[in-house]
């Protein structure tokens, strides 16, 4: 059981490992956690058939923690953070839990919690982990009360209101929603600000019957790639609870760190925070104007960040993107749509703009199977190894271990680390020339190889 607490959220096969028994001690020692500091939780579920069961599971344990339980039903990731900004009939939610199991299969599901307005992750989660495995035998009654709130239609008048000066913009464009949910607020807010857009598989369906809602495969973007090809201009894609973005042109699919470029630049004297993943062109370009910071991967290390430095603006290779410039500080796909038409509307140029960042060359995340017990030795084996590489290494002209080992080169970097919540190692590898990343990737796989030889 202790496989479902994971570094950023909790995330397991349903039934097998999110069963009724585990789901009510989840909610009832969280909801311990926060009684503390006002016992107002919020809840709110994806798509998947089973998430509603286990928001009524969530209930009886928060109930029987008591705590008061508002229950916003059917909604986004992005909505049920933006719940805690806000006051239902008096009652303000001192935290929230999204059940969504977000890109991963149907058969799968999960919590994502805000304590505080603070992700709540990391040790608090394998604490919480620890607490419920100790007392696994408790026993706790069915008691679904909760309080009706209608925190969906808020977040769609909100964006509506804040984007109002996009009412004319007629640019045709395409969306992706890949039957998740940001199929209950993507259309409405389209609708009410008069875009000329078209939707695709845009009904919540928790068996994603089309594709899987993973738009950093490319695989899944097939659809949206054939209407780029006829009518439409711009394309934007979703993950299963519409906190993730692809954003793609005709010519482009335009990843989180260059998007992080376009936004900076509409900033003044930005404060940007990346994480290790991220091109070296985006922290170079934004150094330019503003500081760009390099931090950990993770969406809940990015949100700690940003308030932390009260950054402006938080992005991740893969499409979180998450903007306390004007909003909450939170991932939030639909608001980065919004955003990057306001861009354009404003004039940006995406393709031209794209091809004059300086060229670089770069793989996409490349993943090396390996075991739990393992993965972080490795990164703390090749960390060793650095110290002393083989005479055929390339240069090293700086070492950043923030998150795992990002090794700066003369004419780029390669980057290995260990996932958080998978068994495997991530790499990537970037340069200015062609034959150099494939260096790269080769003496760095290697060293990794020999580390692994010496475990």
């Amino acid at each position: 059981m202790n496989s479902i607490f994971r570094e950023y959220d909790i995330r397991g096969i349903y039934e097998k490992e999110l069963n009724e028994r585990t789901t009510k001690l989840i909610g009832y020692f969280l909801g311990l956690h926060i009684k503390k500091i006002g016992g107002v939780v919020a809840l709110g579920y994806d798509a998947r058939s089973h998430s509603p069961i286990l928001c009524d599971y969530l209930t009886s344990g928060f109930n029987k923690a008591g705590c008061e339980v508002l229950n916003m039903g059917l909604v986004a990731t992005p909505v049920n953070y933006f719940a805690n900004y806000q006051s239902f009939d008096g009652i303000t939610p001192n935290a929230s839990v999204m059940i969504t199991g977000s890109h991963n299969p149907s058969e799968y599901n999960g919590f994502k919690i805000t304590i505080d307005k603070k992700p709540f992750f990391g040790e608090d989660i394998y604490a919480l982990g620890r607490e419920i495995m100790k007392n696994f035998d408790m026993s706790i009654e069915d008691n679904v009360t909760c309080k009706k709130i209608d925190a969906k239609n808020r977040y769609i008048d909100f964006l509506v209101k804040e984007f109002e000066h996009l009412k004319d913009f007629d640019t045709p464009f395409v969306y992706d929603c890949g039957n998740g949910v940001a199929g209950v607020v993507a259309p409405q807010i389209f609708e009410k600000l008069g875009f000329t857009c078209k939707g695709l598989f845009v009904e919540p369906d928790g068996t994603f019957p089309n594709h899987h809602p993973d738009p950093t495969v490319e695989k899944n973007l097939v659809d949206i790639k054939k209407e780029l090809s006829r009518e439409f201009d711009y394309g934007f894609a979703y993950d299963g609870d519409a906190d993730r973005i692809a954003f793609l042109t005709k010519e482009n699919n335009v990843k989180g760190d260059i998007m992080a470029i376009f936004f900076s630049e509409a900033m003044e004297n930005p404060t940007v925070v990346g994480e290790v993943k991220c091109s070296q062109v985006m922290y170079d370009t934004i150094n330019e104007y503003g500081k760009a910071y390099m931090y950990k991967t993770g969406h809940s290390n990015l949100k700690v960040k940003i308030a932390e430095l009260n950054a402006d603006f938080a992005a991740e290779v893969s499409g979180h993107l998450f903007f306390n410039d004007r909003y909450f500080g939170y991932d939030d796909a639909i608001y980065a749509t919004l955003r990057m038409i306001e861009l354009v509307k404003n004039g940006l140029n995406v393709d031209e703009r794209i091809a004059k960042l300086p060229l670089v060359y770069s793989t996409e995340e490349i993943k090396v199977k390996t075991t739990e017990e393992e993965k972080f030795g490795l990164i703390e084996k090749v960390k060793e190894l650095l110290k002393n590489p083989p005479s055929d290494f390339p240069y090293i002209k700086e070492i950043i271990d923030v998150d795992g080992v990002r090794v700066i080169f003369d004419e780029g970097w390669g980057l290995v680390r260990a996932s958080n919540t998978t068994p495997v190692l991530v790499t990537r590898f970037e340069s200015t020339s062609k034959s150099k990343v494939k260096e790269y990737e080769e003496k760095l796989n290697a060293l990794l190889k020999k580390a692994k030889e010496s475990l």
